[in-house]
């Protein structure tokens, strides 16, 4: 996976690198005001994740990866990183840090091998496979979640680069999806997963969670859509923290995020339960969760949470991967500190996100910031970094900051026919 790479003289002009920028024919950034300089900053890092952590001959994207340009020699791609990568894709391109055409190039690779060559049953895919021969690993299972947000790539690459072999793929890949096989017999509840050694796992979509996106696909779906009623008919458990009431169903916050990264909810309710206002409900779990670490840091974690320091989701820890967060407090927190909490949210509440961000690179400099952006995961006071970042938390702090800064993920994906629709069938506008 190596000789794909920028050089690192070619990388460090991405990034902005002034004189090499130019050296390297690469626009360097676009400094209107410290905050935008911090986001192309941050924004840049993380497309270039997307970009040499993948393979150019299949297009799929590394699960996880070190933050630096050390030789890695892991090659497990996740089909929810791609999706996030054909993104980074099409936001790259909007923002000339690359030639367009080398873009287009990338992003039909991963479409043509989902569509003629990967392993697929029903037209779902695999969690997490080679990412030179798409090959399952770890005997994963086929992932509802996981595929949904692979074909939000898909559909966004579709809608931004606009010609006729990209949509040709992506139509192709989202028609054979088989809906109702994965009903498994239940009217409203899809399955998450399957596996070819026991069948359908038993645990279903059906509370609230980051389940949006796949369910929005559903419904808008081209071929054996599921029925509108499927949206309404998961639960909608609602809790109140420190003033701020919202639904919620499980802890992590990248449940808040991970839909809405490509669904634009902004100005639009629900019009047939309860006149629900989705993006809304977001930022105040975004707030909630600030007031819920800072009382940690005021409680238990002095020195690791404040009003500048915050943040809590599924990430690697000190002992593995943890799906924490909170509230309610979830998972065996211990004062680490997740930047992707606040990246993915710097659409909900773009200034008190930023606020956190910017406070963590200046306070712990080289320690949590290096080619990618921001590390995993770290604590602030014992000294343990995470020295891996991981692609699906690198790609919602991408997305999150390109809609809170032009929007685009949002108009992108949103102008699918088939997603236009999806809305107008849930009666949400």
């Amino acid at each position: 996976m190596g000789e794909h790479r920028l050089s690192r003289r070619a990388a460090l002009g991405l990034l902005g690198g002034g004189a090499l920028a130019q050296r390297t024919k690469l626009p360097p950034p676009r400094p209107p005001v410290t905050s935008d300089r911090f986001l192309e900053d941050l924004s840049r890092r993380a497309f270039l994740y997307f970009w040499e952590r993948a393979s150019p001959d299949t297009g799929l994207v590394l699960d996880r990866a070190l933050n630096s340009d050390a030789h890695d020699a892991r090659n497990v791609s996740s089909s929810a990183a791609t999706g996030f990568g054909l993104t980074a894709l099409c936001i790259a391109a909007s923002r000339g840090w690359m030639e367009r055409d080398a873009l287009r190039r990338r992003a039909l690779a991963a479409l043509r091998f989902y569509a003629q060559d990967s392993e697929q049953v029903h037209g779902w895919f695999y969690h997490f496979v080679d990412a030179s021969t798409g090959k399952r690993v770890w005997n994963c299972e086929l992932s509802t979640i996981d595929t949904a947000l692979l074909v939000a790539g898909v559909l966004t690459a579709r809608q931004y680069f606009d010609d006729d072999e990209v949509r040709a793929l992506a139509d192709s890949i989202y028609r054979r999806l088989d809906w109702q096989w994965f009903l498994n017999g239940d009217p409203h509840f899809l399955s998450m997963g399957w596996k070819p050694e026991s069948g359908f796992l038993s645990a279903r979509w059906n509370t609230h969670c980051e389940l949006g996106i796949l369910y929005l696909l559903g419904i808008g779906a081209p071929v054996n859509p599921l029925t509108p009623d499927c949206w309404y008919a998961w639960s909608r458990p609602q809790i109140t923290y420190a003033g701020h009431t919202y639904i919620s169903g499980a802890p992590p916050l990248f449940t808040h995020q991970y839909s809405q990264a490509w669904i634009d909810f902004r100005e639009k309710r629900e019009q047939a339960d309860g006149r629900t206002d989705w993006f809304q409900n977001s930022v105040e779990a975004t707030l909630a969760h600030r007031e819920f670490c800072i009382d940690l840091g005021l409680r238990e974690f002095p020195g690791c949470y404040d009003e500048s320091l915050w943040g809590i989701t599924a990430s690697d820890s000190a002992h593995g991967y943890v799906a924490w967060g909170g509230p309610p407090r979830d998972g065996p927190i211990d004062g680490t500190v997740v930047p992707c909490a606040a990246g993915g949210s710097l659409m909900f509440a773009r200034n008190l996100c930023l606020q956190t961000l910017t406070a963590m690179k200046q306070r712990f400099g080289s320690r949590v910031w290096n080619r990618y952006g921001f590390v995993d995961a770290f604590h602030p006071t014992n000294g343990w970094t995470n020295p891996d970042v991981i692609g699906i938390d690198l790609g919602v702090t991408l997305l999150a900051a390109e809609n809170a800064r032009s929007g685009a993920v949002w108009k992108w994906f949103m102008s699918n026919p088939n997603v236009a629709n999806a809305m107008r069938l849930a009666q949400i506008a």
